[in-house]
C-alpha cells in the first residue's frame, strides 16, 4: 500500500459503529467523565455540514490553536487558496468537536494525524466537504491536511487530519489542505517522535483544546 499506509479516514460507518468503538473505548478509560488529560475521550458527535463561509470567509485571518498534553501549536488557516477546507476546519473548533480528541496515528518522520472521534481510524463529524486539490499540490513540512480514504474523491475532508512531520514518503496531490503551522513545530514534532514506522502511537497525545482566533 502505498504512502506508508495511506492517510485515511473512513468516515462514519453508522451509528452501530460508533456506540461499538466507544464502548470499547470507555472501558479502557476513555470518556469523558473521568481520567487524566492524556487520556482520549470518545465522541458520537454527528454535526450538521456548515455552509460555505459561516465561520470564516474567504481570505479572512484565521488560526487554529491547538493545546495538547505535549505543549502548543498553531494552524494558520489557508482561507485563500481553500476556503472550504478550513471553514469546515474553524466550524468543527468552534464546535468544540477536537477537544479531548487524540493523535491515534503517530508514523515517524512521515505525519501525526488526529480528529477521530472514535480513536479507531473510522471515525467522522457525520457530513463531509470537497474541494479539490490542483495537480501541482505538494505537501511540504508543517502542512496540515485532511485525511480520506482511497475511495473517496480527491479533496473530500470529514474530521480528521495530518500534520506533516518528515518527507520519507510522497504524497499524492489528492488530499485538501487546511493550512500550515505557524508556531509550535517544535512540539508537532515532538508529538511526532511518539510513534513507530508502523502508526502506532508509544504514548497517548490528547488534543486538550482547539481554539479559533480571528484577525
Amino acid at each position: 500500500m502505498s504512502e506508508r499506509g495511506k492517510l485515511v479516514t473512513l468516515g462514519v460507518i453508522g451509528a452501530v459503529l460508533a456506540i461499538v468503538v466507544a464502548v470499547v473505548l470507555v472501558s479502557r478509560g476513555g470518556d469523558e467523565g473521568g481520567g487524566d488529560s492524556s487520556t482520549p475521550v470518545v465522541k458520537d458527535d454527528q454535526l450538521t455540514k456548515p455552509e460555505p463561509g459561516s465561520v470564516v470567509a474567504e481570505g479572512e485571518t484565521a488560526s487554529v490553536k491547538m493545546k495538547t498534553s505535549e505543549g502548543e501549536f498553531t494552524i494558520a488557516l489557508d482561507t485563500t487558496n481553500w476556503p472550504v477546507t478550513a471553514n469546515s476546519f474553524a466550524y468543527l473548533t468552534e464546535e468544540g468537536f477536537y477537544d479531548g480528541l487524540g493523535f491515534h496515528r503517530i508514523v515517524t518522520d512521515f505525519v501525526i494525524q488526529g480528529g477521530d472521534p472514535t480513536g479507531s481510524g473510522a471515525g467522522g463529524p457525520g457530513y463531509s466537504v470537497v474541494e479539490t486539490p490542483p495537480k501541482s499540490t505538494t505537501y511540504p513540512v508543517g502542512t496540515v491536511a485532511m485525511a480520506k480514504t482511497g475511495a473517496e474523491a480527491p479533496g473530500t475532508s470529514g474530521s480528521q487530519f495530518y500534520v506533516v512531520t518528515g518527507t520519507s514518503s510522497p504524497f499524492d496531490p489528492v488530499y485538501a489542505i487546511v493550512g500550515k503551522v505557524s508556531e509550535g513545530m517544535d512540539v508537532v514534532q515532538k508529538i511526532g517522535a511518539l510513534g513507530d514506522p508502523a502508526g502506532t502511537p508509544t504514548k497517548q497525545v490528547v488534543i486538550e483544546e482547539a481554539t479559533l482566533e480571528k484577525g
